[in-house]
């Protein structure tokens, strides 16, 4: 085909692959629905097993479904002693790939593995949710050289991960913090790691191979690492008034400050907003009020002139800054926003095998054509 004749979509930009009821992203006006419910209606009202609840079946829950739910969730934390041991034997690596690795390898220990149909799927995507906390908390106790902490069946969801991972029963406001930010994560369109599930299912691959394409996707750190990097422009600043040099420093050498821009939002991120407040209060309760004082450095004075091109804070600007204050390390911060996006992929791989199709694009060949063959003894150069 002629160079002509084909109209390239660099990144699949501005390309529709299917249709979806999980969730709608309105970027221009920074609008975002799961299951029609408003982003900001779910995140204040909302715990993140509801929102498991409306994108695995799509509607709220009543409160004995919510309940069975619960249970469920809370019947499946544990690991099996085989995916333990796998996470020992990889514990050098990083979080993401222990987690990456840990996902294949439960779909050794889980019955319905190679069951495809949507009420398995469901079923799986549920205990995955419940797995992959432990999987991460796990992970970090053991390259610390410290004893996994068992699953607490008395805490939820987000509560349960702050105790496996340091020990102790946190305090009820982080614990609701981070519930929030599993809200804001849970799901969001065929970004790149949905688009990797859903390419994994559209070949009959079933949720686990899915979800371990979501994983390996998210690691890099142009869709999942923003938080790690602004929390450490954060602790490298350390004041305020060093803010505008830094930033200076980091635009004249052609790099990005991270946080700000979205693929998708020309408008605010609407999850920025219900981090923005909780950064605020958690850094004056444990101590950092500076921090939040450098991110609306950032955000109000340096980087408002680019508000006029589109570029505003993303989720990930501040959510940094809560894992840090809530003592989770570094490299924990791509692996938590993988926790609370299980569902989302789940849901996304659900839909793909509901009317499934081969995902399969196109590459323009532009390189030469019909280049006589020359055997090996006749070669130069």
């Amino acid at each position: 085909m002629a160079t002509a004749q084909v109209q390239l979509q660099r990144g699949l930009k501005g390309v529709y692959i299917d249709t979806s009821e999980a969730s709608f992203i309105d970027g221009e006006i920074g609008k975002l629905l799961y299951r029609g419910y408003n982003i900001h209606d779910l995140a204040e009202n909302c715990t993140f097993e509801e929102v498991v609840y409306l994108l695995l079946y799509g509607k709220l829950p009543t409160r004995k479904q919510l309940a069975e739910l619960d249970k469920t969730l809370k019947e499946n934390r544990s690991l099996p002693k085989g995916a333990l041991d796998v996470i020992r034997v990889v514990q050098q690596a990083h979080p993401m790939d222990v987690l990456r690795t840990a996902v294949s390898a439960l779909s050794a220990f889980d019955p319905e593995a190679a069951d495809l149909s949507r009420e398995a799927t469901i079923r799986k995507g549920i205990r995955l949710t419940a797995q992959a906390p432990t999987i991460v908390a796990a992970h970090d106790r053991i390259r610390k050289g410290l004893k996994p902490v068992a699953p607490n069946p008395n805490l939820g969801h987000a509560a349960n991960f702050l105790y496996m991972l340091q020990g102790t029963e946190p305090d009820p406001e982080d614990a609701r913090t981070l519930d929030v930010d599993f809200v804001l994560h849970a799901e969001h369109g065929v970004n790149a790691s949905a688009f990797a599930a859903r390419v994994a299912a559209s070949t009959n691959a079933d949720l686990h191979c899915a979800v371990a394409a979501g994983v390996a996707t998210l690691k890099g750190p142009w869709h999942g690492g923003a938080a790690e990097a602004v929390m450490k422009m954060v602790r490298e600043v350390a004041d305020p008034e060093r803010a505008r040099a830094y930033a200076e420093n980091l635009l004249s050498r052609g790099d990005r400050v991270m946080g700000f821009g979205h693929r998708v939002y020309k408008a605010e991120d609407p999850r920025a907003r219900h981090l923005r407040e909780r950064s605020r209060t958690m850094g004056e309760k444990k101590g950092h009020p500076e921090w939040f004082r450098i991110l609306q450095r950032f955000e109000n004075d340096i980087m408002a002139p680019y508000r006029a091109k589109g570029i505003f804070v993303n989720v990930d600007f501040y959510a940094g800054s809560i894992y840090y204050l809530l003592g989770v390390p570094d490299d924990l911060f791509v692996p938590i926003f993988a926790m609370g996006r299980v569902p989302g992929w789940t849901v996304q791989v659900v839909e793909q095998f509901s009317n499934n199709i081969l995902l399969r694009p196109l590459l323009q060949y532009i390189g030469p054509m019909d280049v006589p063959f020359v055997p090996i003894d006749r070669r130069t150069g």
